[in-house]
């Protein structure tokens, strides 16, 4: 895609085994979380369309192994700058740290990268200082909100914004209740305001934050075991009817392959 072409937005992988995203801007490229290995996003930013050649950066979410798997190899091919707050910086593990060209932010001071402006916001969830990024070009403004047990009024003030919506639908309620394998000090952290949304809890963000402006919606962080994706569309679209909005297209993305492309 070359610069004259707008926007391209693709989410590599969305699970508990990886998280990676990808956005293209003109000339911006940039991956938002780095779970995957370094080899599946290449494969996978390419099967897409995309390039990781001359990337722009690496915005992180958070410190745990599900977004930053793939940093140690895929930035000691190339020189690509790290971007994190200050307290994900430190959680990280330090062969990594140190390996990596880290340009800390601050949550709620947006910056530039490119045609891409940046900001961060704080997230509940059990990580050091975990955040979502809203991201906004000249063609869309995107919100990227995974791994959180609750959202906040500020959480929800900001997902308002978007034209496309990465949200998180981790688990259904009563599945995760009766799985006989996770213990049940596992099911309570999920369970908490500083763990995952369940579907429900999905659905009732996406009712009070959609409007107009929103064109797509994408499902992300799915357990393989204590969710279904037909369980979470559901509950999406049923969201979606209650408040008026049949215009939003809904995506549920997956762990195994890159979900369809939002371009503009």
């Amino acid at each position: 895609m070359t610069a004259e072409m707008g926007l391209r937005f693709v989410i590599l992988g969305s699970g508990s085994r990886g998280n990676a995203a990808y956005l293209e801007a003109g000339s911006t490229r940039l991956l938002i979380d780095a779970g995957l290995s370094a080899r599946q996003i290449r494969e996978r930013v390419e099967a897409a369309g995309g390039s990781i050649e001359g990337l722009s950066g690496v915005l992180i979410t958070h410190e745990h192994t599900d977004h930053i798997n793939g940093l140690r190899v895929f930035c000691k091919r190339q020189a690509i700058p790290v971007f994190c707050n200050r307290y994900t910086f430190e959680s990280m593990p330090e062969e990594l740290a140190e390996r990596l060209d880290v340009r800390l932010f601050e949550n709620g001071r947006p910056f530039q990268l490119g045609a891409v402006e940046v900001e961060s916001f704080a997230v509940l969830h059990d990580a050091a200082d975990p955040v979502a990024f809203l991201l906004r070009t000249e063609e869309a403004t995107l919100a990227i909100a995974t791994d959180l047990g609750h959202a906040t009024t500020l959480v929800r003030q900001r997902l308002r914004a978007a034209h496309v919506l990465v949200l998180e639908s981790n688990h259904d309620v009563r599945m995760l209740q009766d799985h006989p394998r996770r213990p049940w000090s596992l099911k309570q952290r999920i369970l908490s305001r500083h763990g995952h949304l369940s579907n429900e809890a999905a659905g009732e963000v996406i009712r009070e934050v959609v409007s107009e402006r929103l064109r797509k919606l994408y499902l992300g962080h799915l357990s393989k075991e204590c969710n279904r994706p037909e369980l979470a569309l559901e509950s999406a679209l049923d969201a979606l009817e209650e408040a008026g909005a049949r215009h939003v297209e809904v995506e549920v993305a997956c762990q195994e392959r890159p979900a369809s492309p939002f371009v503009a």
